[in-house]
């Protein structure tokens, strides 16, 4: 079964055109170390919590909205190798990020339950 990469990122809304770039660009190359899928989203309907909520756990600012992403991978061990050589890449070393990239927050996820028809 696969192995999910999460991230929750937060982007200042006036640069959503420049996140939807530097996704592509981290899409090649993601797809490039061996992904499969990489799925990016803007934050529409986020809705504040009373205890957390996506907000507050990128610590989000006013003009700020959440980005969430994911990226699936065929293995951990696919994963774990890309993220090394990722590292050490060129391209991803000149990249720009439209965001806070301390304040982004991420996970490797075992997939336990799929409802996708393969």
């Amino acid at each position: 079964m696969s192995y999910i990469d999460g991230l929750v990122i937060p982007v200042p809304e006036g640069n959503k055109q420049a996140f939807i770039a530097s996704a592509q660009k981290m899409t090649a190359l993601l797809k490039r170390l061996g992904a499969t899928r990489v799925v990016d989203c803007w934050g529409t309907d986020v809705p504040d919590g009373k205890v957390t909520d996506f907000k507050r756990a990128v610590a989000a600012q006013a003009g700020e909205t959440v980005a969430f992403s994911w990226v699936e991978w065929p293995s951990k061990e696919a994963r774990d190798k890309a993220n090394k050589a990722l590292m050490d890449d060129p391209e991803m070393k000149k990249m720009d990020m439209p965001f806070d990239g301390k304040r982004l927050i991420f996970g490797g996820f075992e997939v336990v339950h799929d409802t996708a028809t393969r």
